[in-house]
């Protein structure tokens, strides 16, 4: 901060998006690769694939844009075959986002399931027609087509062991088929699940586990296919998976040999089971409470990544969890889809998170340099508003559930609830921290009302030693009716002496700190005010609202000092930047405008965004912003100021010492450089004078021929366009038709139409040079005219001399 304060103020002319977070997963099977590096994720028509470490994904978008039914990776890594409502598969060379082939599925509805063999040569697709088809993918070839299944097929899988060719799948009839590949023939049915089977795992050669949303698991005997045991789950079954039998996986409750497996379902939570005696041997502890009946905390897939030793689950609020497999230590976490975002802060001592409100009562707290999401826990109801105090460690977020939290982030990066305020009557709107020290916020609510909450010291004290296990409550020190509307925006002053605050009845109040008086009133906007701002630097209140308009107040006559219009919507944020001699604004239109105060222009408008943007904030450096929309993505802006007027200092120089260069070879008389060298400049007048230049030495017109058909097909090209400008004047057409008999007789006919823009260059040529034609024509009559007249005239002259002379 010492330094952005002593270096040389400079004006912010644009901002760049440097990064974005958006939504790559919304539903579906996810898959990882066998090294545990990448995931696959389905995201409507297009599958993103995901660099697990930093969080980095590009993504393989289909053309028909057709929704994705169902994808599957090799086991090899090698081919990933994509399935989608339009009835076809398609097969991906996945890291460099080609589609290798595509083919019809021949299923008359979407594939639901698909599944490869181990040796990654054999595919199975199971549709929603009933049917299940096997593609041998290196002949590239239907071989099978099994019937006799009921309704949609939602689960295939191979056995493990290739040699006895074996298909497992399920469908709407709760059964469990097994298809013998050598006859095409269903050869046994395993009956014991009352519900959709949702996973298979096979222990070793004989021994298949199946879970069900009946809430239970099911081990089979695959030699007598009779069930051996049904483990009660008591929540509904969406994956079982198998532990490795090498590993230390005492932590897990694992004390014995012998199978045991993990089941991850409804309540959200992991719990592991022995085989042997079907007890649960170990359940997760989580920070929530569980529910009985399915919630968003469910997990719909868990995975076993045995290279990095990891388990891995999805939940129905699209998060992505990385727990290590012996501990279920969490390792990292990756949210796929935000919803939509409602404010968003920078957090941490160097700005390195970002602290996130999505339409939901959880908090989401990202690293920026990996994508890791904490996911915070305490709200009841949807997140409304953010504050972060000066230090960046503590922050406060306040909700529909009329409380506010505190929160601190560890030295570690993990964050705790420290505090809890209640009292408002309604949803709690908006929050401010206070900005000298961690002392107090103020909060506005739907019910009309401010109120102000002291922090204790001995609770910031408690907070930094981590002393705190359960939230402190917080008691309002003043409460004050302010509007007779929803109150939308409040903030603390920089000196924290006042409060101001912005209403849906269109006023602006200001209020004193201490005892909440009010100190005066700004009117003049003609809707509902969104958002107000101190300025960091002067006695001035900006405030913005719904009728596209920004304004600046004075703070000593409340009166209104600068209006500044552009937006065509509302104006939901603004904050001021370049030490408070620039505004940031942002619309419900999706657009983000930079203002400069002293000359009231709007310096640049930044498109990032298809909706609202309800969240804005810079970093404390002032070289980044952050925002955060209605279309769920949060983007982060780098200004780029310094580096485009750098780039165009270099360009400028570049320009000058090219300009120096070709003035020296116009005068050492080096033809051929110059005309490349003004080509590349782009100078259609220098080229010209080069041109008049080669025209006025002896020889010319040879000189011309020889540069011109030295020249590369590209800068021929460059000049062709030039002189179709030269053309249309009068004083350059005889050096214009000068180039165009040389291309005309060196070029071959075929070689000239495969010049770019021939087309339009002969149709520009063609009219100007009949013109040019016709008046030459002219030109040449006139001059035989006079040419008639002179030796008329001189020969009667003649004749009287002859006269004299006699």
């Amino acid at each position: 901060m010492e330094a952005a304060a002593t270096s040389p103020l400079r004006f912010k002319s644009n901002y760049a998006v440097s990064r974005k977070i958006e939504p790559f997963y919304k539903g579906g099977r996810v898959q990882i690769n066998r090294d545990g590096k990448f995931m696959v994720c389905p995201c409507g028509t297009k599958l993103n694939v995901i660099d697990v470490e930093t969080g980095a994904l590009h993504s393989l978008q289909q053309d028909d844009e057709e929704n994705i039914s169902s994808f599957v990776l090799s086991p090899d890594d090698e081919i990933l075959v994509t399935g989608s409502r339009a009835l076809l598969l398609k097969q991906w060379n996945w890291r460099e986002n080609k589609c290798v082939r595509t083919w019809k599925a021949v299923h008359v509805a979407p594939v639901a399931s698909m599944a490869f063999d181990s040796t990654s040569t054999l595919l199975a697709t199971g549709g929603c027609d009933s049917t299940i088809k096997i593609w041998d993918m290196i002949k590239q070839y239907c071989t099978h087509n099994l019937k006799g299944s009921s309704g949609v097929v939602h689960l295939v899988e191979f056995h493990p062991d290739t040699s006895r060719l074996q298909l497992f799948s399920s469908s709407i009839d709760y059964k469990i088929r097994i298809w013998d590949l050598n006859s095409s023939k269903c050869v046994a049915m395993l009956d014991g699940h009352f519900s959709a089977v949702t996973s298979l795992a096979f222990a070793d050669g004989n021994t298949l586990i199946s879970s069900g949303r009946d809430k239970i698991c099911m081990v089979w005997d695959l030699k007598t296919r009779e069930s051996k045991r049904t483990v009660p789950v008591y929540e509904s079954v969406e994956a079982a998976i198998l532990l490795p039998e090498k590993g230390d996986f005492s932590q897990l409750g694992v004390k014995k040999q012998g199978l045991h497996f993990v089941t991850a379902g409804s309540k959200g939570i992991l719990k592991v089971w022995e085989v042997a005696t079907a007890a649960c041997v170990y359940t997760q502890p989580v920070p929530f409470e569980l529910k009985e009946e399915a919630s968003e905390r469910s997990l719909t897939q868990c995975m076993l990544v045995p290279e990095r030793n990891e388990i891995v689950t999805v939940s129905v609020e699209h998060n992505i969890v990385f727990y290590d497999a012996q501990t279920l230590q969490l390792r990292k976490q990756l949210a796929g889809y935000n919803d939509e975002v409602l404010d968003v802060k920078f957090l941490g001592p160097g700005d390195s998170h970002v602290v996130v409100a999505t339409n939901s009562p959880q908090l989401k707290v990202f690293e920026l340099a990996t994508s890791h999401c904490q996911i915070l826990y305490g709200h009841t109801e949807t997140i409304l508003a953010l504050d972060v105090f000066r230090k960046g460690l503590m922050f406060v977020s306040c909700a529909k559930d009329k409380s506010l939290r505190v929160w601190r982030m560890n030295k570690d990066g993990r964050v705790i609830c420290v505090a809890q305020g209640l009292g408002h009557a309604h949803g709690v709107g908006a929050v401010s921290c206070s900005r000298l020290k961690e002392s107090f916020i103020v909060t506005s609510s739907q019910d009309c009302t401010i109120k102000i909450w002291n922090i204790p010291e001995s609770l910031t004290f408690k907070a930094k030693a981590a002393l705190i296990s359960s939230p402190e409550i917080l008691h309002a020190k003043v409460t004050e009716r302010g509007h007779d509307k929803d109150i939308n925006s409040v903030t603390v002053s920089p000196n924290d002496k006042l409060i101001a605050t912005g209403s849906q009845d269109r006023l602006a109040k200001l209020w004193s700190c201490s005892d909440c008086s009010l100190l005066g009133v700004f009117t003049g906007h003609k809707r509902g005010i969104w958002c107000v701002q101190f300025s960091p630097v002067d006695q001035i209140l900006a405030t913005s609202s719904a009728d596209g308009t920004l304004k600046l107040w004075g703070l000593r006559d409340f009166s209104c000092l600068k209006t500044f219009e552009g937006h065509d919507a509302s104006v939901l944020k603004i904050i001021f930047v370049s030490r408070g001699t620039q505004l940031l604004s942002s619309g419900s239109d999706g657009l983000l405008k930079l203002w400069t105060i002293k000359t009231n222009e709007c310096v640049k408008t930044l498109d990032g965004h298809e909706d609202k943007i309800w969240g804005l904030h810079s970093n404390k450096q002032d070289d980044m912003v952050v925002t955060a929309s209605s279309d769920s993505c949060i983007t982060l802006w780098k200004d780029v100021t310094e580096i485009e007027e750098k780039e165009a200092q270099a360009k400028q120089e570049e320009q000058i010492m090219k300009e120096q260069e070709l003035s020296n070879l116009l005068h050492e008389k080096r033809y051929l450089k110059a005309l490349g060298l003004a080509i590349s400049l782009d100078r259609p007048h220098t080229v010209l004078m080069v041109v008049k230049a080669i025209l006025k030495e002896t020889d010319g017109r040879k000189h011309l021929e020889e540069n011109i058909v030295r020249l590369r097909k590209d800068q021929k090209e460059a000049v062709l366009t030039f002189l179709v400008t030269w053309n249309t004047n009068s004083r350059n057409c005889h050096e214009a038709q000068a180039v165009i008999e040389t291309l005309l007789k060196h070029e071959a006919p075929d070689s000239l139409l495969q010049y770019s823009g021939i087309k339009s260059a002969v149709e520009s040529l063609l009219p100007y040079t009949e013109r040019h034609f016709q008046r030459l024509s002219r030109l040449l009559q006139a001059s035989m005219f006079i040419d008639f007249m002179w030796q008329n005239m001189r020969l009667a002259d003649a004749a009287q001399q002859e006269d004299v002379t006699l």
